[in-house]
């Protein structure tokens, strides 16, 4: 048996470019087959636009994770419900998919949107962390120093961009980096456009960051 994992989805409420409420979201997953999603909403500026200026770092922690759990608690036991998220460092609008966070991760760094790829790439590494650039070759990227990077992603499935796949493929067989697929899920259309195939199901963090590792077969 074959088994489907998104790495790229928004929920609405926290990814401000989402339309789709994690509960809507939980349910068209199910329906398409999928045993896995990682919830890898936004971490950038634009996340926090809306709440008040002096709100701390743990309420704005509480804010970033209530997608992913309310995701979690309407998929109940028909879908694994894991956190990633989509970094963004201030410096520029470049993405970057990051795997195997934890709460306490997050609690403990509230200084990773000052960082730059660099910094973030040496943090990531010493907290047992996966660092990936989403889409890199979409209009506005800036490709960063493949050394720094775990991987790219190749299969962006988003339909109202060109992610340019076929070139972001070209780059990680270049550079020997592992490649993740993922749907970019905003909108419900964009329900079952990428993800990775499994043998065995993705139940938990360390069994995603043994899949990753492994270089999955991608959803194209």
């Amino acid at each position: 048996m074959i088994y489907r994992t998104e790495l790229h989805c928004h929920t609405q409420g926290v990814s401000v470019c989402a339309e789709c409420p994690p509960e809507e979201g939980a349910r068209l997953y199910i329906e398409a087959g999928y045993r896995t999603v990682v919830v890898t909403d936004h971490m950038n500026r634009w996340t926090f636009r809306d709440l008040p200026a002096e709100m701390p770092w743990e309420s704005r922690v509480e804010h970033f994770l209530s997608g992913w759990r309310r995701f979690r608690e309407a998929a109940g036991e028909r879908l694994a419900v894991l956190l990633g998220m989509e970094l963004r460092f201030d410096e520029n609008e470049n993405d970057y998919l990051v795997y195997g966070i934890t709460p306490e991760f997050l609690l403990s760094h509230p200084q990773m949107m000052e960082m730059t790829p660099a910094s973030f790439s040496e943090l990531a590494r010493k907290s047992g962390l996966l660092f990936y650039q989403a889409h890199p070759f979409r209009n506005g990227m800036t490709v960063v120093d493949p050394a720094l990077l775990d991987g790219i992603e190749t299969h962006n499935g988003h339909p109202r961009h060109d992610s340019r796949n076929e070139i972001a493929a070209a780059w990680a067989k270049k550079f020997g980096l592992l490649e993740i697929g993922g749907s970019d899920f905003h909108e419900p259309e964009a329900c079952g456009c990428g993800g990775i195939l499994t043998p065995a199901p993705i139940l938990t963090g360390n069994q995603l960051m043994e899949a990753l590792r492994g270089g999955p077969e991608l959803i194209r």
